[in-house]
């Protein structure tokens, strides 16, 4: 298999006029799904809200059109939320981009070397648990707004444990009406499914508890009232680049990329059991990395394969690159024309589509399935990594996950061969 062979040169082969029509319409519906999205993820990472979109069109765009995949779409990922706000908090905007293009770099060197076999020696344990604990990090990270917590002046709560000692000091400060919008939204999200697969609910919650909230004049806290949002095209910034700050940043790049190429692989695998066919893993690699770099210098946060919009992707008629073009194209419109009435989101309805994205994504019953019926040292290693993504962060999770594992194994065969 050539190291990198971009899928999009594939496609022309047998590509029809009927398909093409599939690819734009699967297009349109995966950028509806996006778009609340990525708004609702830039601010759990703790930037303003178009940057979400950014990252959407930009890495959307280079990636599926360098991809090694068909029908990936990639994006902002509710994986890299808490990782992104700690090296903003940390670090600031330009840190973040530094660190980004650092794990673009990354992730091209681990494609042309060819690593990308390696992420099946990843157990499922350790990716289940940290997608389990990521699930909690945002959980908990979103309950201030669903809330109408207001902290005090200077608080700088990162970490899980940070806020949840924050949200427990200001709970006096609770909004009644912040608690009812976001369990509207919440109902919303849960009932619109069962009436239309097309349109997301998300979307529908998000419209609806607008107006309501905007017609009502009902006292939350909106998107316009924490954050100034632009409308602008992705603009072209290149970080302040210094020894110092690279230096400081190579432990946060490197997370960025480990978790950008286990996400995006992991969407390739379940993408192609779908349409029955198979990804180039290294051209893939190249691909994220790649769009990362375009990504950080176009305003974005990093960027990931995203399985939720690429099984929708799939399941709406996608099965080329173009419809991941056509989903960024959309978000370009969607930005120029509609991207200020974002300010009158409240915040409490972006909690809410993070609870579900959260819930969605835990892998509740396939954790709980694994402590009931797998070894005990599985079990071991899955609450391990779980516990620490909750408490410390996704590196030391997956890198004792892996040694506890494979410490293990290789203890189990000593043992064999004693015997």
């Amino acid at each position: 298999m050539q190291t990198f062979k971009p899928k999009l040169f594939d496609t022309f082969k047998d590509y029809s006029k009927k398909q093409f029509v599939s690819d734009i319409v699967a297009g349109i519906i995966v950028a509806i799904i996006a778009l609340p999205l990525s708004i609702a993820l830039a601010i759990a990472s703790g930037v303003s809200p178009e940057k979400g979109i950014y990252t959407a069109i930009v890495a959307g765009f280079v990636i599926a059109l360098l991809g090694g995949s068909r029908v990936n779409i990639s994006g902002p990922t509710a994986a890299f939320a808490t990782i992104v706000a700690g090296i903003v908090a940390q670090h600031g905007i330009d840190g973040l981009a530094i660190a980004t293009i650092m794990a673009g770099a990354i992730l091209i060197i681990m494609g042309l070397f060819r690593l990308g076999s390696l992420i099946k020696y990843i157990p499922e344990t350790i990716t289940v648990g940290f997608t389990s604990g990521i699930a909690v990090t945002i959980v908990i990270g979103q309950i201030k707004d669903f809330l109408g917590v207001t902290f005090a002046k200077g608080t700088n709560a990162i970490e899980a444990p940070e806020k949840i000692a924050a949200i427990v000091e200001s709970i006096s400060t609770l909004n009644p009406w912040a608690i009812v919008t976001g369990l509207v939204a919440l109902a919303i999200l849960i009932v619109w499914p069962k009436t239309s697969k097309k349109i997301p609910g998300s979307l529908i919650a998000v419209i609806v508890i607008t107006v309501v909230v905007a017609l009502a004049d009902i006292s939350v806290n909106t998107i316009g009232d924490l954050y100034k949002i632009s409308a602008s095209l992705p603009p072209f910034t290149l970080p302040n680049f210094s020894g110092a700050k690279i230096v400081s940043l190579i432990p946060s790049a490197f997370t960025i990329a480990i978790l950008a190429a286990i996400e995006s692989l992991l969407s390739c695998v379940v993408s192609d059991k779908m349409i029955s066919d198979t990804h180039n893993s290294n051209t893939e690699l190249i691909a994220q990395g790649t769009g990362n770099i375009c990504s950080a210098l176009f305003g974005g946060i990093p960027a990931t394969g995203a399985i939720a919009r690429t099984a929708a992707n799939v399941k709406n008629g996608g099965r080329s690159p173009i419809s991941g073009i056509v989903h960024a194209i959309v978000l370009l419109l969607v930005l120029v024309i509609f991207m200020p009435y974002a300010a009158f989101i409240p915040m409490p309805v972006i909690a809410a589509v993070l609870f579900m994205v959260a819930y969605n994504m835990s892998e509740w019953r396939h954790f709980v399935g694994i402590c009931k019926k797998a070894p005990i040292y599985e079990t071991v290693v899955l609450v391990i990594t779980f516990a620490l993504t909750v408490l410390f962060d996704l590196v030391v999770a997956i890198a004792v996950g892996l040694v506890v594992h494979y410490g293990i194994v290789l203890m189990k065969k000593l043992l064999k061969k004693k015997a």
